[in-house]
């Protein structure tokens, strides 16, 4: 079975970025009778990248969260699989480059630095598999939340220069790139929801994790937990609305990067800790 994760390891980053192409190509030429073509190249790719999680899994007897590589792997799995199911609720398939160019980045990086190391029996735990899955999720749905924030900044400008360019010909217009990062930003804050429920529930029982509650991984989380939380609120109440409302989900992903920079490479959290102590 060593094989067979070796070589869906290979195959990964070949899928994504043929998948990136496919969805680049129909991005500039816009092919008709296209769309249904891209989504089985996707769906394709994230049908292998579940196998070779899977079975990775089960040949290394742990869930693959023991180092940032197996991470990163997880990461664009994440990114894609919110992606799909975001193209399958709303139909819109205009946009899906600029997320799958990050699920492409991370896997290579992925593919090509993973190994398999030593590790402590706390990560077979299906409690922390699920709590690490649900917060990547969780991220995922920010990560994309704010691409399209992004988007709609971009949008918003062009259009108040009168410019009408292949961005405005190939981006939905600006309520529906709203939508579409308002409904990543619910995603991402109901998986973000659950990944700390289940933390602050399971991770005070591991004496081996040192876990206290002023950790600033903890705290960067939260923030970012309340702030999407006020912007949610606040677009369902219908107090802010379109420019706020993406500027708000934006500036909650460029704090969780803050936030995981600082706890990883600044000030060590426990969270960071987790290969170095637990080994």
């Amino acid at each position: 079975m060593q094989e067979s994760v070796n070589i869906l390891n290979l195959l990964l980053p070949f899928l994504y970025a043929l998948s990136f192409g496919v969805y680049l190509l129909d991005f500039f030429k816009d092919f008709k009778n296209f769309d249904n073509f891209k989504r089985i190249f996707l769906f394709l790719a994230l049908l292998i990248h579940a196998i070779y999680l899977i079975v990775r899994t089960i040949e290394f007897h742990h869930p693959p969260i023991t180092n940032v590589f197996e991470i990163f792997t997880v990461i664009a799995f994440t990114i894609t699989f919110s992606y799909f199911i975001l193209e399958l609720a709303t139909d819109i398939r205009g946009t899906g480059l600029f997320i799958i160019v990050l699920s492409l980045l991370f896997q290579i990086i992925s593919s090509i630095f993973i190994r398999e190391q030593s590790f402590n029996d706390l990560f077979k735990s299906a409690y922390l598999g699920f709590h690490v899955f649900s917060a990547l999720l969780g991220y995922a749905g920010i990560t994309i939340s704010a691409v399209y924030g992004f988007l709609y900044l971009r949008l918003y400008d062009e259009l108040k220069h009168n410019k009408f360019g292949l961005v405005f010909r190939r981006l939905p217009n600006l309520e529906i790139l709203e939508k579409l990062s308002f409904f990543s930003a619910i995603i991402g804050f109901i998986m973000l929801t659950i990944a700390v429920a289940v933390g602050m529930v399971w991770l005070p029982q591991v004496p081996a994790l040192k876990f206290s509650y002023s950790d600033p991984k903890l705290i960067g989380t939260g923030l970012v937990w309340l702030l999407y939380g006020f912007g949610i609120v606040s677009k369902i109440s219908g107090k802010w609305q379109g420019k706020k409302v993406v500027t708000l989900s934006i500036a909650g992903f460029l704090i969780a990067i803050s936030s995981t920079i600082v706890t990883n490479f600044i000030y060590k959290s426990f969270h960071s800790s987790f290969t170095g102590t637990l080994q």
